[in-house]
């Protein structure tokens, strides 16, 4: 029998305890290595959530470009600002900057060199969002693939284009400070707050305006003309503001862009909507519906002015007989679930004209259930469209300002140029499932498209619906309309047999075909 060597026991036990100790520390420094995985994620993902609420992505791209690579060109008072890039490429992005830089941009407007930033970002809102949630926000953009995207040149004249000269704008105009919770209001309510006037920095539209473009304090959410567009009033006023309507009403417009009674976004607020409100939680939709109900209630014009009712046959009635009422009803009511509300519509209510003038003009695409608005100003002249925008202003007890005239029709005519009316260049297919159908020559639906016309829309449009239903099931209404309506833009746009404002009338038929069918077959 053999026997040990002295220490041979104690020898084994050491080396099986260091073992086990190796183990323990090996599992111990995978624990926290998946910890600290889990908490940069958890980082990142409420980086990205915040990113969403404050609406970067919508300056930050141009138009086809690679998300927050910059590029994109932002009328301001000053002249057009090229936003840079905010990717994390060391040479042309923000990779090289630290923490300290990166919050400074948002709490003074001041960049990563010490130069001043112009106020286009809307650092004077900035400023409220805390440290922690900046940095949140930084992690994300760290998080992405770098761009190189090299800063465009600004386009601004003497003396906008010496940064300097923002030293006195911000004497004048900013206020440094983090938000600060108000003790005597509800979560719910401070929550809103924190989102409306920072992130969110909703009064940069909706706040009136004085001069060089400061908007932070000036007549707060009361609204305010911006780029040929009208912000309406978003205080608790029940007449003018948002008080007269429900919570749901309000927060399902925040995320969809339609609400029955608050109407259908457009503009500014529909590409607000699309790239940061749908994003939001109903929790947080309901914060900011919360706190803009609990603003202090203003007005923007006198109810009493009732111009275009003058008389027994009140001007612009019959431009709205011909041109609007098949659809929106006699009294302006619409059609629940397919055609808004005129009365007490948001936009209609709002003490500028510019909203409901570039609707008549450019029309709406689908939105959810809502039917496409065609492009109708295209076959109307500017005095008939001031008309009809002044009396929808007015009937049905809106009572807003008749102020539309026809030479301000003209002038945002050629700044209207929008899907419905072929304006600019043709959209194009975001949904996947749709577009590979589209676009398979075999589909057939390229040939139905170049062969359409007014005679044979409906049967051609109830075909090609078939066809985009059966390869893509689960695609949405609004999304199917909107996609084929793209898919014949480019067509109807080359077609030499149709001539000027017939096009728009025709491609809007189309649309609204499409729509029809996919109404009609959802009922059978």
């Amino acid at each position: 029998m053999a026997t040990r060597r002295p220490g041979q026991t104690a020898t084994a036990s050491v080396c099986q305890t260091s073992v086990v100790l190796a183990t323990v520390l090996i599992a111990t420094l995978a624990t926290s290595a998946q910890a600290a995985a889990d908490a940069t994620a958890d980082l990142i993902a409420r980086g990205k959530y915040l990113a969403d609420a404050g609406d970067c992505v919508a300056c930050h791209t141009k138009k086809d470009g690679q998300p927050f690579a910059g590029g994109r060109y932002l009328n301001t008072p000053f002249g057009q600002l090229a936003s840079p890039n905010i990717t994390p490429d060391k040479e042309t992005g923000i990779g090289s900057w630290t923490g300290d830089q990166f919050y400074r941009a948002f709490h003074e407007g001041i960049g990563k060199d010490g130069e001043y930033i112009y106020p286009a970002m809307p650092y004077p809102y900035y400023t409220k969002v805390t440290r922690d949630d900046v940095l949140a926000i930084k992690a994300y953009l760290f998080s992405l693939q770098p761009v190189h995207s090299p800063q465009l040149p600004n386009k601004m004249a003497f003396p906008f284009n010496i940064r300097t000269g923002l030293l006195a704008w911000n004497q004048l105009f900013f206020r440094e400070g983090t938000f600060q919770p108000d003790p005597a209001k509800s979560p719910e309510i401070n929550r809103g707050a924190y989102l409306v006037e920072g992130l969110g920095h909703c009064g940069g539209c909706h706040n009136g305006r004085i001069l060089a473009g400061n908007s932070s304090e000036a007549e707060r959410l009361q609204g305010g003309e911006l780029q040929n567009w009208y912000a309406p009033n978003i205080t608790s006023d029940v007449r003018q503001g948002v008080g007269k309507y429900s919570d749901e009403q309000l927060v399902t417009y925040l995320k969809s862009g339609v609400s029955q009674g608050v109407g259908v976004a457009n503009g500014p607020m529909a590409e607000t909507i699309h790239d940061s409100l749908s994003k939001l939680t109903d929790a947080d939709l309901h914060a900011i519906v919360a706190y803009l109900k609990s603003t202090p209630a203003k007005t923007t014009y006198d109810n009493s002015h009732q111009t275009a009712f003058s008389g027994p046959d009140p001007v612009g009635r019959q431009a709205y007989l011909n041109n609007c009422a098949s659809c929106h009803q006699l009294d302006g009511k619409g059609v629940t679930g397919a055609v808004s509300s005129l009365a007490g519509d948001a936009s209609v209510l709002a003490a500028g004209p510019q909203d409901v003038i570039r609707v008549v003009l450019g029309g709406i695409e689908a939105r959810g259930s809502n039917a496409p608005m065609p492009a109708v100003g295209a076959g109307m002249t500017d005095q008939d469209i001031a008309d009809v925008v002044n009396y929808v202003r007015q009937a049905w007890g809106n009572s807003a300002p008749a102020t539309a005239g026809g030479g301000m029709v003209g002038d945002m005519r050629p700044l209207t140029g929008t899907a419905m009316n072929l304006g600019g260049d043709c959209p194009k297919i975001d949904q996947p499932d749709i577009a590979a159908v589209v676009n398979d020559p075999k589909s057939g639906i390229a040939d139905a498209l170049h062969g359409l016309t007014l005679v044979n829309v409906e049967q051609t449009a109830e075909q090609i619906v078939l066809k985009v239903k059966a390869a893509a099931p689960h695609a949405q209404q609004a999304d199917i309309v909107n996609s084929l309506t793209a898919a014949y833009c480019p067509v109807i746009k080359q077609d030499s047999q149709v001539q000027g404002v017939q096009k728009v009338i025709q491609f809007n038929n189309f649309s609204d075909q499409v729509y029809s069918v996919l109404t009609s077959k959802g009922k059978e």
